[in-house]
């Protein structure tokens, strides 16, 4: 066993990857960064590993190869980097044609919608491409072999109205139920990654058992909780927003905002508030924590504790980005999204949620890889390795 594994009295480490469709391309260079400064690039540093809508997708990238995280990494950034919106969902004129006259349909008549999925796009391609590079059985052999803790798959479901964390994981883990969110032990599959990223009115929903999931994002409203469901004792959250502590400026508006900008203030509301909301009430939570002596907390059999959490986060406007490889995709799918006014500034962010192409994808690998070497020390110590490893990393 190699020195750089962490004892068993060392804190298990919780990754949180967050919804946000093409943005989590984000998410793929931070992790490579972390595979680049471990000294045992095989170790999994992380032992407990939850993702949403495109998040999920990464988390189980890593589960599933968790005997080896940076061969795991690699395998994850070569599908990113060579990523196209024809694998995700279909481009050609056929298909967004005939998905079109589905949404519609659905439109003019609810009884048509009862029995066709109707969504802006159709995604069929992403379960093809899902089925051929995830090999699922690796997430138990993974556990077995002590390479990983636990897995959570948050979808949202649409009767219930309750978040559902979907897991697989050691014995030891319990399922959960609290107000609107519970936790259910499942065998991950394909269509628990379908469900978790079904983006509202963008992919259909996906039935699991009973009911039709959308989006895990979909009031989320405590997304660091199902990681410390499943035994994580400090967490690593990766967003996909840049952090803006500043007021925006207030400007006068001269035309009606265009559906793209709505959608993308929507898309926002769905990926990032709930984030921020859970994090501020985490570091409250420690705050008062802190302020209470241990032995009355025991003595009221108190049960929280204090939790340590990280969060990197882009350093750039990712809808800026978006903007500068707008061009990139198929000339059906611009035509599609300049009628909805998403290619221009005010539809910017709304485009960043679906611009599935490489060199998109590319660029926010980059950003995520710098933001990371930007905290390589402070990192490196959330993750509990020694000094001496520090320095000769």
């Amino acid at each position: 066993m190699s020195d750089s594994r962490k004892s068993p009295s060392t804190p298990k480490v919780g990754l949180v990857l967050t919804g946000g469709g093409a943005r989590a391309a984000y998410q793929v260079g931070v992790l490579r960064a972390i595979a680049d400064m471990l000294p045992d690039k095989t170790v999994n540093p992380f032992p407990v590993i939850c993702g949403t809508s495109a998040g999920a997708i990464n988390a189980v990238s890593l589960a599933v190869s968790a005997n080896d995280y940076y061969e795991g990494v690699c395998e994850l950034e070569a599908v990113w980097k060579n990523f196209h919106v024809h694998q995700i969902y279909r481009a050609d004129f056929m298909g967004v044609f005939h998905n079109s006259l589905r949404c519609l349909g659905t439109l003019i008549s609810s009884e048509y919608g009862r029995y066709k999925k109707a969504s802006l796009l159709d995604n069929a391609p992403l379960e093809a491409l899902l089925r051929q590079r995830f090999p699922f059985r690796g997430i138990h052999r993974c556990i077995r072999a002590g390479a990983l803790h636990a897995l959570g798959i948050t979808a949202w479901g649409y009767t219930s109205g309750q978040s559902v964390t979907f897991y697989q994981a050691a014995k030891d883990v319990k399922p959960w139920k609290r107000a609107q969110r519970v936790g259910v032990s499942a065998r991950i599959g394909v269509k628990h990654l379908m469900a978790s990223s079904a983006i509202p009115f963008v992919f259909p929903a996906v039935k699991l058992n009973r009911e039709y999931f959308g989006d895990g994002s979909m009031r989320q409203m405590a997304p660091i909780s199902p990681a410390l469901h499943l035994g994580a004792e400090k967490v690593l959250i990766i967003g996909v927003h840049k952090q803006v502590n500043a007021m925006p400026e207030r400007v006068s508006a001269t035309t009606y905002p265009p559906f793209a900008q709505i959608a993308g203030h929507a898309m926002n509301s769905i990926f990032v508030d709930s984030l921020d909301v859970d994090l501020e009430r985490l570091q409250r939570i420690n705050g008062t924590l802190k302020l209470i002596p241990s032995t009355t907390l025991d003595e009221n059999k108190i049960l929280l504790r204090p939790i340590e959490s990280m969060m990197i986060s882009p350093s750039e406007k990712i809808d800026q980005i978006a903007l500068r490889h707008a061009n990139t995709l198929p000339f059906i799918i611009r035509s599609l999204y300049r009628t909805i006014g998403a290619m221009g500034p005010n539809g910017s962010t709304l485009l960043s949620y679906v611009l599935f192409e490489a060199r998109f994808c590319e660029a926010l690998i980059d950003l995520g890889y710098r933001d990371t070497l930007q905290q390589k020390n402070e990192l490196l110590q959330f993750l509990g390795l020694e000094e001496s490893v520090i320095q000769s990393v």
